[in-house]
């Protein structure tokens, strides 16, 4: 696939980002070079490649249990009330 100028006016607007003039005929060698390695990948013979892993994540039993992180975590604030952080009011 060769990259052309409707090409990369695309790109460019899907992007929102605006492409020196000086630096397209490079940016457009360069990503020309990039999508025929890409390309190249059909190439390659996968036929006798089986799945890497059938196996699935190992779930656990999601039981709840008692926890007194909040504690934990609330003596280390400078201030807080009725387990809450009290921060400065920064919008006015």
């Amino acid at each position: 696939m060769q990259v052309d100028d409707a090409l990369l006016g695309k790109l460019e607007k899907l992007s929102m980002i605006k492409i020196d003039s000086k630096k397209k005929e490079n940016f457009k060698a360069e990503l020309s070079q990039i999508i025929a390695k890409m390309e190249s990948l059909q190439e390659v013979d996968t036929s006798k490649v089986s799945e890497i892993s059938s196996q699935k994540t190992p779930m656990r039993e999601d039981i709840p249990h008692a926890s007194n992180i909040t504690q934990s975590v609330l003596q280390h604030a400078p201030e807080t009330q009725d387990n809450y952080f009290i921060v400065p009011k920064i919008i006015g």
